[in-house]
């Protein structure tokens, strides 16, 4: 199998060299580059096309946000995890919504970054239990009033599968819970991303909550 390629961009030295040094000790994994600012962090994305890129959010010159949006653009087949000290959960939301596969502290155990790279890598979102309590915090608020896309445009069955993906749920508990296929889900999906102007599955769950379509738990 072949190991993780990894792209590191964060601008404190000491600690893109420990995070390159852990991985290095690692079977699985390969460093392939690293960047301390967010503008030569796309250039080497662009020439190298990691699987996997551990991005800080907070960097001069460059957000790690707007790092996010440029590489959804220009390598979308890399998986970006936001590897932050921000336990802000405007942050936290800001970072999925630009199309962050997952966001961890950088206090983190070193079997959970390493873990955390290997689901990123297979597609799947990944969070610091912190920050996941916050998001399921958010699930409690109501919605924030957002009128960019109204969730009116949605078919009431796409309605369901949005709020499933809320709750975690994967295209195969989708087909079982409405009772359809995978791909009949993976076409519900679709349609909802693109009726939303959305790019990822992380994002309809954070629109679905902040639109108030998950409901309260009491």
């Amino acid at each position: 199998m072949n190991p993780i390629r990894v792209l590191i961009i964060d601008d404190h030295t000491l600690f893109r060299s420990g995070i390159k040094l852990l991985l290095e000790r690692q079977a699985g994994f390969e460093v392939v580059g690293e960047a301390g600012e967010g503008l030569e962090g796309v250039k080497r994305a662009k020439q190298l096309k990691p699987d996997v890129v551990l991005l800080d959010l907070h960097m001069p010159i460059m957000s790690g946000l707007e790092v996010t949006s440029l590489l959804q653009e220009e390598v979308p087949s890399a998986q970006i995890i936001m590897l932050t000290v921000s336990e802000d959960a405007d942050d936290l939301l800001e970072a999925l919504r630009a199309g962050a596969r997952g966001y961890l502290l950088k206090n983190i155990e070193t079997d959970f970054l390493l873990a955390s790279i290997r689901q990123a890598a297979a597609g799947e979102s990944v969070m610091s239990p912190p920050m996941a309590r916050k998001l399921a915090d958010a699930m409690r608020l109501p919605a924030k009033g957002n009128t960019d896309v109204s969730p009116a445009k949605l078919s009431p069955r796409e309605l369901e599968v949005i709020l499933l993906l809320a709750r975690g749920a994967g295209n195969k508990e989708i087909a079982r819970v409405l009772d359809l296929s995978e791909s009949t889900v993976k076409i519900h999906v679709q349609g909802i991303l693109r009726k939303l102007n959305l790019s990822s599955r992380v994002q309809a769950a954070v629109y679905a909550i902040e639109h108030g379509l998950v409901p309260t738990e009491h």
